[in-house]
């Protein structure tokens, strides 16, 4: 028998959304979060999440999403909490910070110090993060894997 090799996962490039308008969905994310524009066009925009993106493109149709999400990370969930709260968005019910979008698409913010993923030094220090650190409950995460946890 032939094995055949396959490629492994390592991560994520970028996350495209679907909104109505470019621009209101610049002004209704810019309610709640710091960002930095990659690019912008007519019928797309990039926001910048220094070695990733969120691609958002023109022309959702469906319904709002339900169970399909994805995470987003910030550097201060609380802060994110009330910053969502000003901007009139009502989180959805349950456990975790979720929330939708005017055009439907879920989004659940997680905490940087409560998650496996970590970004690399230098990325960090180019987004000027370089105090994010991880929890202990993380940091065991990444041991059992044979991660190191950063500590900057």
């Amino acid at each position: 028998m032939v094995e055949t090799r396959k490629p492994r996962l390592v991560g994520l490039n970028h996350i495209a959304l679907e909104v109505g308008d470019i621009e209101e969905a610049l002004a209704f994310y810019g309610r709640i979060f710091t960002f930095e524009l990659r690019g912008k066009n007519d019928s797309m925009a990039f926001i910048d999440l220094g070695d990733q993106f969120i691609a958002l493109q023109k022309g959702r149709k469906q319904s709002a999403d339900d169970g399909r999400h994805f995470g987003l990370v910030v550097d201060d969930k609380e802060m994110a909490r009330r910053a969502i709260e000003a901007a009139g968005v009502r989180p959805l019910p349950g456990r975790f910070l979720d929330f939708r979008d005017p055009w439907g698409n879920r989004i659940e913010i997680i905490g940087y110090e409560n998650i496996q993923f970590t970004k690399a030094p230098n990325v960090l220090q180019g987004m000027g993060l370089t105090h994010l650190t991880k929890n202990a409950s993380a940091k065991k995460e990444l041991a059992a894997k044979g991660m190191v946890a950063q500590d900057v």
